[in-house]
């Protein structure tokens, strides 16, 4: 076992890709390869599972992350130390966040950062809630943006934007009698519904509201369910069925009349999005910066 495997595997375990690694490390995926498996047979253990989407740490390899890591935070903080002063302050950020703050948020924030540390850099991940929240607590990034609360041991979460479900429908003759005459959303019991993917934070905060609303979640007509949000906005114009959404993805589509939007729930006042960080684990001096720009933009 070397400094360059535990590198490789690290590389590959934040990024959940083996040519992501090798692009970042600037060395072929098969040597990659060849270093992951090197240390899976010294090992004797699986440290991913590999599915047709991403790559992901296994139990095992879960373990030897929270060590790798430290191993690879030491070599980078030697060579710190005898870099220029310049340099020493400066370190990647690594961000996982849900769809909605990296679509409509994050941009901003990123912009803003950069203005004012135009030295600093930040690696982005996009993925569900619930795969932020699991990143997070395994120290697998520095900070997560999240539509939803996970109970997970040292995670620290920064309400930072209040966001507002919506119900959205095609903009027809049936759905315009709808949004004039209903006072309830009983009525979605009888409607083809889209849903965002499982571990969705907007689909986890649609399906409260739904139950405090008194609708059943298990009999609602579930036809698609989809994790992109713009494919999501396409299918509810082309009538395929309704959804609920945020509001900020659909702003756009309501003012211009493509769609027709429904009050989720006239007494909840939006669920909150979130920073988050692993609190058991010392932030570098560019992810505290990041945090405080936040902080200062959303008047914290």
């Amino acid at each position: 076992m070397n400094l360059k495997q535990l590198e490789a595997f690290v590389k590959v375990a934040e990024g959940g890709s083996f040519s992501k690694a090798a692009k970042s490390l600037f060395l072929t995926q098969p040597t990659i390869s060849a270093h992951i498996s090197s240390l899976e047979r010294e090992l004797n253990v699986r440290l991913f599972v590999r599915n047709t989407k991403e790559v992901i740490l296994s139990e095992q390899g879960k373990v030897l992350y929270e060590y790798a890591r430290q191993m690879v935070e030491l070599q980078n903080k030697i060579t710190e130390i005898f870099s220029t002063e310049t340099k020493k302050d400066v370190q990647c950020i690594t961000i996982a966040t849900s769809t909605i703050p990296a679509q409509y948020l994050l941009p901003d924030i990123l912009a803003e950062f950069s203005s004012r540390y135009p030295k600093e850099q930040f690696r982005v991940m996009e993925t569900d809630s619930a795969k932020v929240v699991e990143k997070v607590a395994g120290h697998i990034v520095d900070i997560g943006f999240t539509g939803t609360v996970l109970e997970k041991k040292y995670c620290k979460y920064i309400p930072f934007y209040k966001d507002d479900l919506v119900i959205i429908m095609p903009n027809n003759e049936k759905y315009q009698r709808i949004k004039e005459e209903e006072t309830t959303i009983d009525w979605i019991a009888n409607e083809a519904i889209i849903m965002r993917e499982e571990g969705s934070g907007t689909r986890k905060e649609a399906e409260k509201q739904l139950r405090r609303a008194g609708i059943d979640v298990e009999k609602l007509n579930v036809v698609a369910s989809i994790e992109n949000s713009e494919a999501i906005k396409k299918s509810v114009k082309s009538g395929i069925g309704i959804t609920m959404i945020s509001r900020l993805a659909v702003q756009d589509v309501i003012e211009s009349g493509q769609v027709l939007d429904f009050p989720l729930s006239s007494k909840d006042d939006g669920r909150d999005l979130n920073l988050v960080y692993n609190k058991n684990y010392q932030l570098s001096n560019s992810a505290e910066r990041f945090i405080r720009v936040v902080k200062e933009m959303y008047n914290i």
